[in-house]
């Protein structure tokens, strides 16, 4: 936390101290009782983080979220967008007035542990990374030193994700392409996000001077880490897009020729779902699909990293699932092996 509270030697008085700017204070509160000291504690290094400021006041949470709401917001994806907004209208518990120097450790431990009355695990973690991802935009501006807090993520057991495998994908693709008869724009953005492992922000933007027909590749123009990584096409999606081909412009619109908007996957999503009984497959799993696809077939995680255009392979590590049907037939064989095996030596005998 930013600010350290200590007892030094056997006295029964709290001290605090603290680093601002390179400035080094530490104080006594002249108090016994922790909770108490606590709050002397952050107030002193509220005044001085405010000094460090030039006098500007600090803002509270609340106002911070609108702040980057309204400077941040218009250049986000639109998933973080949505997860901000949902944290500051639901989930800011006690926090929202406080100035965020003043946000603690303490404080954002009790705040998760009333998320967590209603929420699960993933979800609170969630939640921290919505703050910590709200906060630290704080400190890159300098309106505050350093994140005022250090709480570590809760452990979550992995639990397997829905993937789209191989033998579903024609008849599931099917079932899509009747869900969206009418906006047939949104099945074409879909194949684009298993075909290509876009995300679904990046395949409503997709354009078609971004496609490279003689290499069949696609190298995306605007995607969330600014990274431009060419992509191989696949046959079939190549396929799919050539008799719709066009010198430039968006690759898949609204009828009217407009952008898709945000979410306009789920309902087509979903109804393929049902009739395929794919369970849990949302745009993000189909990119999820796309990189656990290429590393059963063979691509090491460096390559999948690059195409996937993360800045870590342990990002790529999360979107990546084991085929358990894959160990079942594996030991399917290995039975069949042992069983070989043990009808010869009966025979030799």
């Amino acid at each position: 936390m930013s600010v350290t509270l200590f007892k030094p030697g056997r006295s029964k008085i709290w001290h605090y101290r603290f680093q601002v700017n390179g400035a080094r204070t530490q104080r006594s509160t002249r108090l016994s009782k922790k909770g108490e000291a606590e709050r002397i504690a952050e107030k002193a290094y509220a005044e001085a983080v405010l000094r460090s400021n030039g006098g500007e006041p600090i803002p509270t949470l609340i106002d911070l979220f609108d702040e980057w709401a309204l400077v941040r917001g218009p250049v986000a994806s639109a998933a973080h967008r949505k997860s901000v907004d949902i944290v500051r209208r639901l989930h800011l518990y006690d926090l929202g007035e406080l100035a965020i120097g003043e946000l603690s450790t303490l404080r954002i431990e009790k705040a998760r542990n009333k998320h967590l009355v209603d929420h699960e695990p993933a979800s609170a973690n969630h939640w921290l990374r919505v703050l910590k991802l709200v906060v630290n935009w704080a400190v890159k501006r300098e309106v505050i030193p350093t994140l005022p807090w250090k709480v570590a993520m809760l452990k979550v057991q992995k639990r397997p994700r829905a993937i789209l495998p191989l033998d579903v994908a024609m008849s599931w693709f099917e079932e899509l392409d009747v869900a969206a008869k009418r906006e047939p724009g949104i099945a074409t953005a879909v194949r684009l996000m298993f075909g290509a492992g876009l995300r679904e922000s990046e395949s409503a933007s997709a354009r078609w001077e971004w496609i490279d027909w003689e290499r069949k590749t696609y190298t995306p123009g605007i995607t969330k880490g600014r990274e431009a990584e060419p992509v191989p096409m696949p046959g079939w999606l190549i396929e799919h897009l050539a008799p719709r081909r066009r010198a430039e412009g968006l690759i898949a619109t609204k009828k009217d020729g407009r952008e898709l908007p945000p979410g306009f996957a789920r309902t087509a999503m979903q109804i393929a779902n049902a009739k395929c009984r794919t369970k849990g497959l949302t745009p993000h799993r189909l990119r999820g699909s796309f990189a656990t696809l290429l590393s059963e077939a063979g691509a090491n995680i460096q390559t999948i990293q690059a195409v996937m255009r993360h800045k870590s392979p342990l990002t790529t590590m999360v979107y990546l699932e084991k085929d358990l049907r894959r160990v079942s037939a594996a030991q399917e064989q290995i039975a069949e092996k042992m069983e070989s095996q043990r009808r010869e030596s009966g025979a030799d005998h």
